[in-house]
């Protein structure tokens, strides 16, 4: 049985930028992946800037899903939180229509934009042969668990989202984009909760995609390259506690090891304030896990989950933060 022949790839993969004009990294990459939550309160004009920004981006393809936020380009949710804007709120219809359009409109921006590069994802899985020569399949899902399911795409906690990331034909999806990430993996809160969706991570435990890229949890932003235990799920429940091997796994970067800490020393101090300004000097962090890097992902065995939120957490009490930077990531995917 021979080798699968693989191309090296990059993507330029941000989250959350919630209709900011945000400054991309000057680098031109293979693939370029937003993990939704473009505007900030489903505007036509945060469209706009978001389609900007993305237009900024050099690659030939760009893939867009949409994240909560976004919730005029969700029928349902769209309905309902304009109904209530005219009925509790007294907002004019005229008015509602000047800022959001009539249903349709912002899909229609992101779908027909200018920039033919710009690919809008449903829900589902979607495959491609890229300008390098690799083949590329992907999973999108703009779905997030909530308490109250208020916003765009969301569905109640107790309630059940069937995350379908397996393919019938029963090939690996290289990619899974989702604008959650799943529970236990760069998910923590502000408060120090798990953020994240169990079912989730049971779908992506199942599947196994070589990336798995997010946002949502902005207080999350960091890359993990987790090493999975066994060659399949340990339970019929996957979670974070049965399938990680913590051990074999390798926490690349997270929000912890740039921020002061209670003890650090005056030295330790001085290099997290240094690693900060480099940081946001370069505008974006990488990370590799091809056949010839230091730690080289295996297909099947091992995921890179990133977390590229761009939008700062909540209750950021630092006073030198700034907006978080998107994460330039290498891999080896299959040639077409």
């Amino acid at each position: 049985m021979g080798f699968t022949k693989t191309t090296k790839t990059s993507f330029l993969i941000l989250s959350d930028t919630h209709g900011k004009d945000h400054i991309m990294p000057k680098i031109p990459v293979d693939v370029a992946i937003h993990c939704g939550d473009l505007t900030d309160e489903s505007k036509l004009d945060e469209f706009r800037s978001s389609l900007e920004l993305l237009k900024s981006i050099d690659a030939p393809l760009k893939l867009v899903i949409a994240g909560n936020h976004d919730f005029s380009l969700d029928e349902t949710a769209f309905g309902n939180l304009t109904a209530e804007a005219t009925t509790k709120c007294h907002i004019e219809p005229e008015l509602i229509k000047k800022e959001y359009g009539d249903f349709g409109q912002a899909r229609e921006l992101c779908s027909n934009s200018e920039d033919e590069s710009i690919t809008f994802l449903d829900e589902g899985i979607h495959s491609f042969r890229l300008q390098n020569g690799a083949a590329l399949t992907v999973y999108a899902s703009p779905f997030t668990p909530s308490r109250d399911a208020h916003q765009g795409f969301q569905f109640k906690h107790n309630d059940e989202h069937d995350f379908s990331i397996s393919p019938s034909d029963n090939k690996r999806v290289d990619i899974a984009i989702t604008h959650g990430p799943p529970k236990g993996v760069l998910d923590r809160t502000s408060s120090n909760q798990r953020g994240g969706c169990d079912q989730l991570f049971a779908a992506i435990a199942k599947a196994r995609p070589r990336l798995h890229c997010f946002g949502h949890i902005h207080e999350g932003w960091g890359a993990k390259l987790v090493t999975w235990r066994g060659k399949e799920p340990t339970t019929t429940t996957p979670s974070h506690f049965t399938e990680i091997d913590n051990g074999a796994s390798i926490l690349i970067d997270s929000l912890a090891d740039y921020k002061p800490r209670k003890f650090d020393s005056e030295q330790e101090a001085k290099d997290r304030k240094k690693r900060k300004e480099r940081l946001f000097k370069d505008g974006f962090r990488s990370t590799s896990h091809c056949m010839d890097d230091k730690h080289p992902l295996v297909a099947g065995q091992q995921t890179l989950f990133v977390n590229a939120a761009l939008e700062m957490g909540p209750e950021d009490e630092d006073p030198d933060a700034r907006e978080q930077v998107p994460w330039i990531v290498e891999l080896e995917l299959p040639n077409a």
